[in-house]
């Protein structure tokens, strides 16, 4: 192993025992965006070879249930990613074991370190795939998270014209206007309704496609609200197993509600449009720690000392 960056999933995992509705059943290993080098391969691996650098799709599905067949596979039930050991036995390592089909090459011109964070962008690729964004789309995307900020970069890059990011924190609303917000907006707890009207004063317009990144009740109430009618929200940040959200609105409105579970076959996109000049991760990434740090690293970016966005763990 290389590089791993974190992730709020980790964070869920080690300080609240769960994500969603996944509970961590220990032995639980952590760590899934990531780079490394091959050391080794298996006899039948012919596309690799040992010192070629890789960026790691994590997880794993059946291959032969209907979903894995339909092309589905991020939502295959045996998956070892949708399971209760979701993460075991974790990227946090010295050395990793992958199936070689889901192992991508890095181009020359793709750091170690930028190559931990294909993992977070192909969320992103997907994201935006699932809710059609496309040239001239307007967009709302509420978090201005990792994840929050690489579907603001994604969006960007497939056309998105008309981009507003909302958050609680003052200096994130500022780097997601550094890399390229249209517009910014710093929330309270101001009825929904109301944050809903100030989207569209900013946007000129309510967005047909919403982003929630936060995975908060009040922000997907929000989007909800914001969204234009025959929009679509996309449930891309992860809270709360339970919500309560005005549904009779959103199904009188014929405001599509869709789920984002990781990515099906985008990390050979999220590569390309780094490789090519597309999008720069680069400043995302705000803090650097070696391997025996990772206590360290996990403290300051579960509490967000210091401004931390993506804190990048050196495992070599």
């Amino acid at each position: 192993m290389s590089q791993v960056g974190l992730c709020g999933s980790d964070l869920s995992f080690v300080y609240k025992g769960y994500l969603g509705d996944c509970v961590m059943e220990p032995p639980v290993g952590v760590g899934h965006e990531c780079s490394g080098v091959v050391t080794k391969c298996g006899p039948a691996v012919k596309n690799f070879k040992p010192g070629d650098r890789v960026t790691i799709e994590p997880g794993g599905p059946c291959r032969t249930c209907d979903l894995c067949i339909l092309g589905k596979y991020n939502v295959c039930d045996q998956a070892s990613f949708h399971s209760s050991v979701a993460l075991y036995p974790g990227c946090l390592a010295r050395y990793y074991v992958q199936d070689a089909d889901l192992c991508f090459k890095l181009p020359d011109n793709v750091s170690d370190e930028v190559g931990a964070i294909i993992e977070p962008l192909a969320v992103a690729v997907h994201a935006c795939r699932r809710a059609s964004v496309e040239l001239g789309s307007s967009v709302l995307i509420c978090g201005a998270g990792p994840i929050g900020l690489l579907c603001l970069l994604t969006a960007k890059a497939m056309g998105a014209t008309n981009i507003l990011v909302t958050d609680i924190k003052e200096n994130r609303l500022k780097t997601a206007k550094n890399i390229g917000a249209h517009h910014t907006l710093l929330v309270d707890d101001s009825d929904p309704k109301i944050l809903a009207k100030k989207i569209k004063d900013v946007m000129g317009c309510m967005p047909p496609i919403t982003l929630e990144c936060s995975g908060t009740q009040s922000a997907i109430t929000t989007g909800i609200y914001a969204t234009r009618s025959s929009g679509v929200i996309m449930l891309v940040g992860v809270g709360s197993p339970q919500v309560t959200l005005p549904l009779v609105h959103a199904g009188m409105r014929e405001i599509d509600i869709r789920g984002v579970y990781r990515y099906i076959h985008c990390y050979p996109a999220a590569i390309a449009m780094i490789a090519n000049g597309l999008i720069d991760v680069k400043p995302l990434i705000t803090h650097r720690f070696k391997f025996e740090e990772f206590q360290k690293a996990f403290d300051m970016f579960h509490t967000g000392e210091d401004g931390a966005i993506k804190c990048m763990i050196s495992c070599d």
